[in-house]
């Protein structure tokens, strides 16, 4: 079993910068490709960012340029630094971990955008 602790949300105004955690208590966390989703309540989930076991990443065009997704394979972490945050990015955020066709989720982590 995979669990998925996401941290680091909050409020934050326009223009402004978070960076959430997502820790991993899996082994060969390195294996897993890793995920952040968001949803905003009434609408579908939708991917945010994914990072292969290499290291390549695939961003969601709505957030090309200013987030970005990384992983601590030593620390089973993996990390989405998200700068010039706009309104339209308040949503909750989880954490994804897929492998062989198994799927893992985070609890969620909820991220405002506002003045």
């Amino acid at each position: 079993q995979v669990q998925l602790v996401e941290s680091g949300g909050g409020l934050v105004q326009p223009g402004g910068s978070l960076r959430l955690s997502c820790a991993a208590s899996v082994s060969s966390f390195s294996s897993y490709i890793m995920g952040w989703y968001r949803q905003v309540p009434g609408k579908q989930r939708e991917l945010v960012a994914t990072i292969a076991s290499s290291g390549s990443t695939n961003d969601a065009d709505s957030v090309k340029g200013r987030f970005t997704m990384t992983r601590d394979n030593a620390k089973n972490t993996v990390y989405l630094q998200m700068n010039s945050l706009k309104p339209e990015d308040t949503a909750v955020y989880y954490c994804n971990a897929r492998r062989f066709g198994y799927v893992f989720w985070g609890q969620g982590t909820q991220v405002t955008v506002s003045s």
